[in-house]
């Protein structure tokens, strides 16, 4: 696409929103989102969690990407999960398996 193309598209898109705005009957489909809000994770909470995947503070710290102080101090209500580590523990909540679908880590047999 050259940029001509691009700007003439650009612009019809714009004008197209324009038109919308200024008109009483919408003429754009409209789509409403919705995110489901972060969960505030208590210590026995995540403790249930972990044990649900079978792991031990350790590896589930290695899983969540975080260190295991900061599992151990979860589980014992010094902090609590925030951000991305709620969100992360809510989609574990969710599915059960997700631990097996994506194993970011894996136990290793040593001989």
């Amino acid at each position: 696409m050259n940029k001509k193309s691009v700007y003439d598209s650009i612009m019809a898109g714009l004008n197209e929103a324009l038109e919308d705005s200024a008109s009483k009957k919408p003429i754009l489909k409209r789509h409403k989102v919705i995110v489901e809000p972060i969960k505030t994770y208590k210590a026995d909470d995540v403790k249930r969690i972990r044990n649900t995947t079978g792991m031990s503070q350790k590896t589930f710290a290695s899983y969540l990407g975080v260190s295991c102080k900061t599992v151990e101090a979860w589980e014992a209500g010094t902090n609590r999960p925030s951000g991305i580590a709620s969100r992360f523990l809510m989609m574990i909540e969710m599915d059960k398996d997700l631990v097996i679908k994506y194993p970011f880590v894996s136990n290793a047999v040593m001989k």
